[in-house]
């Protein structure tokens, strides 16, 4: 045979697959493609071998009369690597389906087979006939040249496969015989006695079964046969080497239980023996409420707590750490050997493990439907067995006997499908409620009792096992759909998947896991302890006189003093230095397992029997007992954490890591939920890579990869539970239910709902207004939601305490710190809730809400930042600085914003808001500035609010304290922007009327009244531009609202920054043109309203940063303003005595005209020097030029306003007539109100044009006429000083200075007929910037009951503001004291 091989590969090595085979046929050295270059039979990944460390087996030696185990467990490791190499080529093959003949598309584009599906199918389904007798030219001829021109490529991609099919065969040769090797000649299999052997070789027969019913799944008929065509093409029609043999051994197992089923006939009594003997514990495993009554898995007796180490059942709680073994046994056992269900007692074992299972489990997840390979092949041989023992019943007794059995075995196949579709479940569940129980307690048992956890180390990994068991089948078995025995329809089995207990079960092992792992020092102590005594007993069993007698062998009798001089040779423990002791007793398992290999052989005269017959008699343990147990125990002193891993280890779990993403997102934050146990499904993670097989290299990186994005889903779902935590809190049922405050409209409509109710009613006005009352949450029936409010503050805690004391999980290269993701989560969830809570349903949010609704959110995080070992604190500082950062504060920062800086969406949506909605009134819902209350209204709601409720001083320093500087900044460039546009706007209508302008100036001076009419008539535009000048003045009045609620917010946070800057504002040299630095320093003091003349500051910077007032056209501004007075505007304009302006907001316009006319004239003086310095080339003195420069603006400002107050007052009152004098009050009062605005106008400078009379008799009529206003403060008036006759300023002198009452009288002197000032002095011009505006009150007159008047003899005091009745005193109309 192997001559053949050797020929066939000289004459074309390139193409036969048994080419890279140059060795012999038999014999493990075939397999060294499976086992690596030095074969180890037990590696740390074989958990199902006879033991898990890696030297046991390797040089046991063949003994002349012992077993060749090493075969037996190289052969197991064979099997892995055949089916991994079938598992992939499924992979690539898209999953097909050989037996009924479906492939996809997949399947013909992957490369394996040519895309020839007629010319394949028909080989396949033509098995096992030849090719030549199917005449393929006519069933596909241009598919059959096709082959003929590709055939080299096609044999190359098919080699590889053909080769797996050579290794099934040679696997399937020499593993059977080393099964019916072991099966003839070990004496004894029972799990008591040869427990290390039994498992070896029952590992191998399972493997067995599965590689042969794995290779059902992979198109082995196509395969060959496709390969032996390709051949023949390229090979003159010579078919290949063991094309006959692998024909006949592809058919013999089609199916491949018919195979398995002749070929382990041989072996069928010693399955049944064996499955027989481990029934008991089969049956054990299955009784829950044995288990826990009499404490299998309990560390201490249940029925004597008192006694802590239970030795109750010790060893068989350690056989059920193998009882998913022995239910595998079961399953593969009676499927390839049904005759054995015939015995008595296996009825009842196959019946308890069919019942619980309806997939059998192949490789990974591949699996067969259990029940249905039951029914098909075993179901049949038993029907067959009964008929006859019918047959056979009047020839022997025993036919009765049989023909009962197959009948009750018959039936409970036939039964058994669907108890186990209606009952499989519940059994599991109850199973794994136990375990959770019971791995609770003993979490709880070793963490309080750590020195009790070294002698119950085996009940440990019992519970371990049972709960991998549990955790897979659980797994295994979602979405199976399972098809019913009598009827076609599929079926699939009701697994919860919302099952809490897996998170637990989950938990509990990683626990145990992290239990072992701390106290291993203490287990191996235990251990080495356990062994040095051992070996005291083993050698007095070895000088019994039984054992004497025996006489053994020179052999032995060697291996036996080797034991006893490896046990004797122990170091001893001393003090603390366990941890330390570096032990290899690998040496002393290889040695004992030899002496089984030799005891347990039919072949050998010194056998088990032998020896425990030998040494049992003392009373004591026997001597293979007693080695059997030291050999356990060694496995805890040097190789735990690869029992550890066989008895814990999930890996298997990465093949179902879809099920558990979905069982994790529906338990994790469901009712019984513990966030603690989100570890443990991270943690399954680390053992993923290790499913990867050395024979596939492509695994470990697709593994890898998948087991990064499962841990990467698992953290996404985590932090959305975190998040949805967070925000179930701060919703209005969370802690928004313990802030309900009453807005002042719903206390009123509660209060007027509560007085209709009479006193002596036992009605409740409680649920009337139709709102929560605040304190509702402390009735009896809110008890429950507060309960849950409680839950859900325990949960968040308890999941930040987790993930932040949870080490880092690693899956390769990569390591996950959950600390890292929770504080992005809870960062990133800050952020997208502000810029949620920033909109309603409606439109913006009120800031007052906002910030509420922002400080709830915080006040939760520093909650969860007490159990985070972070510092949140200052990454919620970063997210509202992102947020609120748009740019550099322009009177601040030097540098420039780079155009990759990242601009807060926050600052800007409420910015935006702002100036489309209450300067621009896009939506037309008429907003109104009211002096008196410095905030604006509308007539009917902005959004959701009236324009009150966002614009008020409360508000504005909502928005101050939650986007800080940099979002008053950004309101307020936004401001100068929409400012300098309509300033633009001015100038354009300027230059464009500066032909008309000139000619209305030169009539106004003339004095010819019909020209100037004409004139005014050709300007164009001018309502257009009044209406620009309206919201310009908008925007100034928002402004200086904007600067109060800033300086209120700076005074709170920063009261020494905030009396720094008045302090100096009140020094800042006062010179044109000013130095950059102080230019700088006016802004930020202009910004938190600590300068007196706020509005002509800041159109002056908004004229400087545009370069406007540059032009000619621009001292025309005075005769454009006066020309206003035309406007058919003045008709439909009215005073409103509440808001102390006017119903279109013309009030607006005198803020407008004051603050243009002053800026451009300041800007005008500023362009002048500068020409003139470079002019005279810097001779000129520059201090004494800049002062006189200044004094010249303030001069051209003040003659600027009066120029325009004679006009105006000489437009009004010519256009006035009997006919015509509807404008004539409102025009009036908004000269006054200019006069009030102004610091540069005083309202003496009226008095030549309009008596105050008039208006003292035009405020007399609004206020009597309004219900509010007390009219007895109407006969209020102060006395009389020439200092208040020739003030400045008309309700009251300047403010005083320290203790003084004395006013300075020679503010300015003189005034021609025209009111126009010439002659100024410096230091009265200083006092009008230091005079404070809010001296200034809006309005008029106000008659306000809130006012206070206080009187100083001989002047007046400005303590708590003017009086607005001292503007009398300047009147020429005669005395106007009223008393």
């Amino acid at each position: 045979m192997a001559k053949s091989r050797q020929h066939f590969s000289s004459q074309d090595s390139s193409l036969s697959p048994t080419s890279v085979r140059s060795k012999e046929w038999e014999g493990p050295s075939r397999w060294t493609e499976y086992l690596g270059p030095e074969p180890s039979p037990m590696t740390s990944r074989s958990s199902r071998t006879a033991g898990p460390d890696g030297q046991i087996i390797q040089s046991a030696g063949v003994s002349h009369k012992g077993l060749n185990m090493q075969w037996v467990v190289q052969l197991t490791e064979v099997a892995e690597g055949l089916m991994a190499k079938m598992y992939r080529l499924n992979q690539i093959l898209d999953y097909p389906d050989p037996v009924g003949h479906t492939f996809s598309e997949a399947f013909w584009k992957a490369g394996v087979f040519p895309n020839h599906p007629r010319l394949c199918l028909l080989l396949s389904k033509k098995f096992p006939e030849h090719y030549s007798k199917l005449q393929l030219e006519r069933v596909d001829k241009v598919a059959l040249d096709a082959l003929h021109d590709n055939a080299e490529l096609h044999l190359q991609s098919l080699e590889p496969w053909v080769q797996l099919l050579l290794d099934l065969m040679a696997f399937r040769e020499q593993a059977l015989r080393l099964i019916l090797d072991l099966s003839s000649t070990v004496i004894t299999l029972l799990p008591h006695q040869n427990s290390l052997i039994l498992h070896a070789f029952m590992d191998l027969f399972c493997s067995f079964v599965r590689v042969n019913l794995f290779s059902e799944k992979i198109p082995r008929k196509m395969m060959l046969q496709m390969y032996n065509l390709l051949h023949a093409i390229s090979r003159n029609d010579r078919d290949c080497d063991f094309y006959h043999r692998l024909v006949q051994f592809i058919d013999g197992y089609d199916p491949p239980l018919k195979g398995l089923k002749e070929d382990l006939n041989f072996v069928s009594p010693r399955i049944g023996e064996v499955l027989e003997a481990v029934g008991p514990i089969i049956f054990l495993s299955t009784d829950t409420r044995k288990l826990r009554n009499e404490g299998f898995l309990s560390p201490y007796h249940p029925r004597y707590p008192d006694i802590l180490t239970n030795s109750a059942h010790p060893m068989r709680a350690q056989d059920l750490a193998n009882v998913t073994s022995y239910r595998e046994w079961v399953l593969f056992g009676y499927l390839v050997c049904p005759d054995e269900l015939l015995r008595v007692t296996s009825i009842d074992i196959a019946l308890v493990v069919l019942k619980e299972n309806l997939v059998l489990t192949l490789f990974r997840d591949e699996y067969i439907l259990l029940h249905e390979e039951y029914q098909l092949f075993v179901l049949p041989r038993i029907i067959e067995s009964k008929k006859m023992a019918k047959s056979g019943r009047t020839k022997q007794k025993e036919a009765d006997l049989e023909y009962s059995v197959a009948k009750q075995v018959e039936k409970m196949i036939s039964e058994v499908h669907e108890q186990a579709l209606l009952s499989c479940d519940a059994i599991h569940r109850e199973r794994r409620i136990l375990l959770k129980q019971e791995i609770g307690i003993m979490v709880l048992f070793f963490t309080d009792q750590p020195s009790l956890l070294a002698p119950n180390i085996q009940m440990v990994f019992s519970a371990l096992a049972f709960t991998q068991c549990e955790v897979l089948w659980y797994f295994q078995h979602v979405g199976i759909a399972s098809s019913k025995s009598k009827a076609v329809r599929m079926v699939s089995v009701e697994i919860d998947p919302s099952d809490p207990t897996i998170g637990f079960l989950l938990d509990g092992m990683d626990h145990l896991c992290c239990l072992v792992r701390k106290y291993i020092a203490a287990i191996r102590g235990y251990a080495l302890s356990y062994l040095s005594s051992c070996a005291g007993r083993i050698r007095f069993l070895l000088n019994t006189p039984g054992m004497v007698a025996l006489d053994l062998d020179a052999s032995l009798k060697s291996h036996f003093q080797q034991i006893v001089q490896h046990l004797e040779n122990i170091p001893k423990p001393q003090g603390e230095n366990v941890s330390a002791i570096t032990c290899d007793l690998s040496e002393f398992r290889k040695d004992w397992l030899s002496i089984l290999m030799i005891v347990t052989s039919s072949r050998s005269s010194i056998n088990i029997r032998h020896l425990e017959k030998a040494t049992v008699s003392t009373g004591k343990e026997g001597l293979l007992s007693e080695g059997n147990a030291a050999y356990n125990w060694s496995r805890c002193v040097d190789v735990l954490e690869s029992q550890l891993s066989k008895y814990a280890s999930l890996k298997k779990l990465y093949f179902y890591h879809q099920h558990l993403t979905a069982v994790f997102r529906n338990t994790m934050f469901g009712p019984e939920g513990r966030p603690e146990h989100c570890c443990a499904w991270l943690g399954v993670a680390s053992s993923f890579p290790e499913c990867a097989s050395s024979i596939v290299p492509e695994e470990v990186t697709k593994i890898g990869r998948d087991a990064v994005l499962y841990v990467e889903s698992l953290i996404e779902s985590i932090m959305g539970g975190l998040e949805g935590l967070i925000n179930i809190l701060d919703s209005e049922g969370g802690f928004g239910a313990l802030e309900n405050q009453l807005l002042p409209e719903q206390a009123a409509s509660y209060m007027n709902s509560a007085s209709r109710i009479s006193i002596t009613s036992t009605k409740s006005p409680k649920g009337a207004p139709g709102f929560p009352l605040p304190g509702h949450e402390s009735r009896p029936e809110n008890n429950a939601s507060i309960k849950m409010l409680e839950a859900a503050v325990q949960r968040l805690t308890n999941l930040c305490s987790v993930l932040n004391d949870m080490e880092p999980i690693c899956v390769l290269n990569h390591v996950f710190v959950l600390r890292e993701y929770m504080r992005e989560c809870i960062l990133g969830n800050l952020m997208r809730r502000l810029l949620a809570v920033l909109k309603t349903d409606n439109d913006l949010q009120r800031p007052t809400v906002l910030e509420l609704l922002i400080r709830r959110h915080i006040s939760i995080i520093h909650l969860a930042e007490q159990h985070i070992s972070m510092d949140l604190t200052q990454g919620i500082r970063e997210v509202f600085l992102s947020e609120a950062f748009s740019g550099p504060v322009s009177s601040l920062h030097l540098f420039e914003k780079p155009e990759e800086q990242h601009t807060g969406s926050a600052t800007e949506t409420v910015c935006n808001w702002y100036i489309e909605n209450i300067i621009k009134d896009i939506s037309g819902a008429g907003i109104l500035f009211a002096p008196i209350h410095k905030c604006f209204k509308s007539t009917r709601p902005v959004g959701g609010y009236f324009a009150d409720s966002v614009t008020d001083l409360r508000e504005l320093k909502a928005f101050a304290r939650i986007f800080g500087g940099y979002g008053v900044d950004r309101l307020d460039r936004l401001l100068k922007e929409h400012t300098a546009a309509l300033l633009n706007c001015i100038d354009t209508s300027l230059r464009s009327n500066r032909d008309v302008l000139e000619a209305v100036a030169g009539s106004l001076h003339s004095g010819d009244r019909n020209e100037r009419e004409a004139s005014i008539k050709q300007i164009v535009d001018i309502d257009t531009v009044i209406g620009f000048c309206v919201q310009a003045g908008l925007a100034l009045a928002f402004d200086r609202s904007l600067a109060e609620a800033a300086g209120t917010v700076l005074f709170e946070g920063a009261p020494l920054i905030h009396s720094l800057l008045a302090g100096i504002s009140k020094h800042i040299p006062e010179e044109i043109p000013e130095k950059k630095e102080v230019r700088r320093l006016r802004g930020v003091a202009n910004n938190v309203g600590v300068v007196d003349n706020h509005d002509s500051q800041w159109v002056r910077l908004i004229l400087e940063e545009v370069g406007g007032a540059n032009d000619g056209s621009w001292s025309l501004l005075p005769y454009f303003f006066a020309a206003f007075m035309t406007s058919n505007i003045w008709t439909t304009t009215a005073f409103n005595v509440d808001t102390g302006g006017f119903n279109n907001n013309i009030h607006c316009l005198a803020r407008c005209i004051s603050a243009v006319i002053a800026g451009s004239e300041f800007v005008r003086v500023e362009r002048e020097y500068q020409q003139r310095q470079s002019l005279s080339n810097g001779h000129v003195g520059e201090s004494v030029d800049s002062e006189q420069s200044r004094l010249s603006a303030e001069a051209s400002i003040k003659s600027t306003m009066q120029l325009f107050v004679k006009f105006s007052a000489s437009i009004i009152l010519d256009s006035w007539s009997e006919t015509n004098r509807s404008h004539l009050v409102a025009q009036l009062i908004f000269l006054d109100q200019l006069c009030e605005i102004s610091p540069y106008l005083p309202r003496s400078s009226l008095e030549p044009h309009v008596p105050y009379a008039i208006l003292r008799s035009i405020y007399s009529q609004y206020y009597t006429n309004s219900p509010n206003t007390p009219l007895a403060l109407l006969s209020i008036s102060p006395r009389h000083s020439p200092a208040v006759s020739l003030s400045h300023a008309s309700p009251a002198a300047r403010q005083p200075r320290g203790d003084s009452t004395q006013y300075d009288s020679g503010y300015f002197k003189g005034s021609s007929s025209h009111g126009q000032e010439h002659i100024y002095d410096g230091g009265s011009s200083r006092s009008t910037e230091h005079r404070q505006q809010n001296f200034r009150r809006s309005g008029p007159l106000d008659y306000g009951s809130s006012r206070k008047v206080k009187f100083a003899e001989g002047s007046t005091s400005g303590n708590t503001g003017p009086s607005p009745l001292p503007r009398f005193a300047v009147s020429r109309s005669g005395p106007i004291l009223y008393k």
